[in-house]
Order: structure tokens, then sequence, then C-alpha cells
């Protein structure tokens, strides 16, 4: 059975929620979790992973993406969960947006949810619109 956008919005929102619990954030206590979904609803999910060197650290949307590109999976969309940022829903920031734009394209959908379920979506296309296009010489 096809499951339609809001289903796959919905699923991809709870399973991040549930990640986020599990997100290792002891120096900023900001725990994030994603998800990535696929068309069929196959879900992989992320989490902030933080580090004493701040460089090492990885955010939870590329946790899952890169989860999903090992498994094999094509995500159609990829939910955050965060606590709000300045009062406001929190996005993925500018390098998750550009691994997102590497492995799946403009038309992912990003969906941004607090833990009270609240949420906002978008595409990356709207998010990203001028990224990096990768460059395939014509040989």
């Amino acid at each position: 059975m096809a499951l339609t956008t809001e289903q796959l919005v919905e699923l991809a929102s709870e399973h991040a929620v549930a990640a986020r619990e599990r997100a290792y954030a002891p120096y900023s206590n900001f725990l994030m979790g994603a998800a990535a979904v696929t068309a069929d609803g196959a879900t992989v999910e992320g989490v902030l992973i933080e580090n004493v060197s701040l460089g090492l650290a990885m955010c939870a949307e590329r946790v899952a993406l890169f989860a999903a590109v090992t498994s094999q999976q094509a995500p159609v969309v990829l939910a955050l969960c965060s606590k709000r940022t300045e009062e406001e829903l929190t996005f993925p920031c500018g390098a998750c947006l550009q691994v997102a734009l590497e492995v799946v394209g403009t038309e992912l959908i990003i969906v941004a949810v607090d833990p009270n379920r609240n949420s906002a979506q978008t595409t990356l296309g709207d998010l990203l619109p001028q990224g990096p296009k990768r460059f395939t010489p014509d040989y």
C-alpha cells in the first residue's frame, strides 16, 4: 500500500521525536533526532552525536542521511526534532542541507518538529535554492 505524503511526513516526525531521546549531547544539552523516510515508509533514524572537539560532532540529519545511503535507501522525507531556537522551529544547518542536496536532491521534503509535535515543512529546494550542484564533466 502506497503511503501519502502526509503519512510519510507523520511517520518521519514520529521517528525523529523518538530518536531525539537517544541523542548524545553532553556539552550543549541540545537534543536532536532525525528520521529519513522512503516512499514505501522504510525509516532510518539519526541522532546528534557531540564531541569535546566540536569539529568531530555530527548532526542528527547527517547521521540519518548517511545511514540511508549505507542501507541503500532513497529518502523522500527528512524530519528533524529539537527544541526551538529563539522560539522558532529548528531546520537543518547548511552542512546538513548540502549533504541532503548531494544524496537526495531538491525535491526532498524537510520537516522541522519540536518535542510537542508542532511542525512545519518545506522542500530542500526552497531552503537551499542556490546550493552547489554536482559538476559532471562532459567527456
